[in-house]
């Protein structure tokens, strides 16, 4: 079977690279398997300061494997939730490099970086509601980053939205022109990798202290939410329509 997510350390920055190309980094089962692994290799390694989340191609994540889905989600959203909170509850920093679009579950991810820098060109996009469903898992690490206004628009009318709006809602960290994206995240892994590993551990466990408590509280209620829309009628003919266009 083909890695689907690749792990490398060089010095304290451990990269993690997303390279599903076939379905533009859809959080497959295998996938999101391999990304919860490879975080937790990189979070429990002593010389690792950083870890720096990207893809291999264009398009950073499409969204649910809507080919999986399509068949029945059982256990696939309660295992996006241990991703989520592994990123979460790590001891090292996650930094997301977002060079390409995001849709959808993608977003979680997003969410549930410490920091992320995008390019300007780059559009995010929840279309969970044209789809019969609600972005319930991706919400625990989303809303808490939203404001409330944002997010009521971007969940209610699936609207594609640019980087610069995406930052504005409180979700992105940092917008550059694409040219200087690898500098920015070059920089911003730096600035981090000069913090001590108790420094960082203690520091990112007090900035995300109540959103790993709201992720353990709700995250049970929203992998079961989540699992019950993907498996309705509505849901099911939605996603089917999708794959035939």
């Amino acid at each position: 079977m083909t890695e689907l997510v690749h792990l490398s350390t060089d010095d304290a920055v451990a990269t993690i690279t997303l390279d599903s190309p076939h379905n533009r980094n859809a959080l497959s089962r295998q996938l999101v398997t391999e990304l919860t692994a490879h975080l937790e290799t990189a979070d429990v390694d002593p010389a690792v300061r950083v870890i720096r989340l990207r893809s291999a191609h264009r398009v950073f994540c499409a969204g649910a494997d809507l080919s999986e889905a399509a068949q029945g989600q059982s256990g696939a959203t309660a295992a996006l939730v241990a991703m989520l909170r592994r990123i979460v509850a790590a001891d090292t920093p996650v930094v997301v490099e977002l060079a390409g679009p995001v849709v959808a579950g993608g977003l979680g991810i997003v969410g549930a970086a410490d920091i992320v820098v995008a390019s300007d060109d780059v559009t995010v996009q929840l279309t969970e509601v044209r789809l019969g469903l609600a972005p319930a898992v991706i919400s625990l690490t989303l809303l808490p980053r939203l404001t409330s206004r944002a997010a009521s628009e971007l969940f209610l009318s699936g609207r594609r939205i640019s980087a610069a709006e995406a930052a504005a809602a409180g979700f992105i960290s940092r917008v550059v022109a694409p040219k200087d994206v690898l500098v920015e995240v070059d920089s911003v892994v730096a600035d981090l990798a000069r913090g001590t590993a108790q420094g960082l551990r203690e520091t990112k466990r007090l900035l995300n202290r109540n959103l790993l408590a709201h992720i353990d509280a709700e995250g049970g209620d929203m992998a079961e939410l989540s699992e019950r829309l993907f498996n309705s009628d509505e849901a099911k003919a939605a996603m089917r329509a999708f794959l035939k266009r």
